[in-house]
């Protein structure tokens, strides 16, 4: 996500690297860099030029402090200035109304279909009681596709397949829930063309019908700046309260998420990456502009840690690490947690500076393949207790996985590290296990 502009930003900032003071010729040279990044990244060049000259005023009016060098103190000012680009802070999706009704509206192929799931499932997760309303009654496979998903997340889906009126069919939905404490119904529209006037005057008869609490507009971040132009012209027509960007973990240039607030004045409330029905996240500006900058996003990292991992597993394993009793059947269930958690290069890209370290790495959940052909090739025995796997046993567990003996010899060590770790960690207990924990990610 972002990583053209986080480099080519990083690279603007080094202008000022070992320049004691702040002047108007070594922050100019850096602003036109980073005017220069923003266009490359399919920013509007207005926007652009407005934020790079609020970012050179700001930096010109500010004293460096002995302790801040100017490279730090413009990273500073930008993320401040991208975060106001973005909106300044996170919005709240309105749940209000019995039963609250989120109208979906957006481009064909622009991802509506799997964002419905993605929302359903994440409001599920807040304890919601919700309905899925299929009401695109021109793609064939569009209600089959939202069944799938709701089957797959634990969340009915309301269809009428016969029924060719989106109306009557979203309207029939908010009585079902009604008599079935539904809290949520989650309409997923029809793709359709901003120049296609019959399509558009069915999504305003929608919203018109059901007021809903929430209209999303859910965009393809890939298409960039077009994404900004269609939302410019369905807000004119739909007055919609929200944005949607979806498949930010392709290749995405970024404009889109950093224009769009700017040219339609509405706010971006999620983000999508990805086809897992868990990879979906609240749009924070201020956490994204850090991470755009390298800076990271350790909060959102935290928080997904918290929505995924199941707290009774976590107990357990726990309580197996402080008897020095952690095995291959509990690093395969943590495996799982993690793979539950999203993209796996996007999560390493939250934490400080490894944007830079993984931005030519092809990390993603394919790595772990490997090492859970190993672990699954294990015995039950073996799994439980390590210890008993000796010289014939690895070889049989890399026939059996089809990977090296290298491989599974590399494995065992990293986790006879591993539990070497924590075994000290125990030993030492509290700030003690903590510090000797830092002086190791230190070397």
């Amino acid at each position: 996500m972002f990583d053209n502009l986080s480099v080519k930003l990083d690279q603007a900032f080094k202008t000022l690297k070992g320049q004691g003071t702040i002047t108007e010729l070594n922050v100019a040279k850096t602003v036109k860099e980073i005017r220069r990044a923003l266009i490359d990244a399919d920013v509007n060049y207005k926007v652009a030029k407005e934020v790079t000259d609020n970012i050179k005023e700001e930096a010109l009016g500010r004293d460096v402090l002995i302790s801040v060098s100017p490279g730090q103190l413009l990273v500073k000012i930008t993320s401040e200035e991208l975060s106001r680009l973005m909106g300044g802070a996170k919005a709240d999706i309105d749940l209000s109304g019995d039963p609250n009704v989120i109208l979906i509206s957006g481009l064909q192929g622009s991802g509506k279909t799997t964002f419905s799931g993605k929302l359903a499932s994440y409001l599920k997760s807040k304890g919601r009681q919700v309905l899925l309303t299929a009401c695109d009654i021109y793609r064939p496979a569009a209600i089959d596709q939202l069944k799938v998903l709701g089957e797959q997340i634990g969340v009915e889906v309301y269809a009428e397949p016969e029924n060719k009126d989106a109306v009557k069919i979203a309207n029939n939905a908010i009585d079902y829930a009604k008599k079935n404490g539904k809290k949520t119904v989650i309409v997923d529209t029809a793709g359709r063309l901003a120049i296609d006037e019959e399509m558009m005057k069915e999504i305003s008869s929608l919203k018109s019908a059901l007021k809903p609490s929430e209209t999303l507009f859910v965009v393809d971040s890939m298409t960039g700046q077009d994404a900004v132009n269609t939302a410019k012209t369905f807000n004119e027509r739909l007055n919609f309260d929200g944005v949607v960007l979806t498949k930010l973990d392709g290749d995405a240039r970024g404009g889109a998420a950093l224009s769009i607030r700017n040219v339609v004045d509405k706010p971006i409330k999620f983000i999508s990456t990805g086809e897992k029905m868990e990879a979906i996240d609240v749009f924070h500006p201020d956490r994204m502009a850090q991470r755009i900058l390298g800076m990271g996003d350790v909060v959102s990292l935290v928080e997904k840690a918290q929505q995924t991992f199941d707290e009774q597993e976590a107990r357990r394993i726990n309580k197996k690490i402080r008897k020095n009793q952690f095995d291959f059947e509990d690093f395969l269930s943590q495996l799982e947690q993690i793979k539950k958690m999203g993209n796996i290069k996007d999560l390493i890209g939250m934490l400080p500076g490894m944007n830079k370290m993984i931005k030519d790495l092809d990390v993603d959940d394919e790595s772990f393949k490997p090492i859970e052909a190993i672990i699954k090739s294990m015995t039950p025995l073996e799994r439980r207790n390590p210890d008993v796997i000796d010289g014939s046993r690895r070889k049989r567990i890399a026939k059996g996985s089809g990977t090296s003996i290298q491989q599974v010899n590399g494995l065992m060590k990293q986790f006879g590290d591993m539990r070497k770790l924590m075994k000290t960690m125990n030993k030492m207990g509290g700030k003690r296990g903590m510090a000797a924990l830092s002086q190791l990610g230190g070397r």
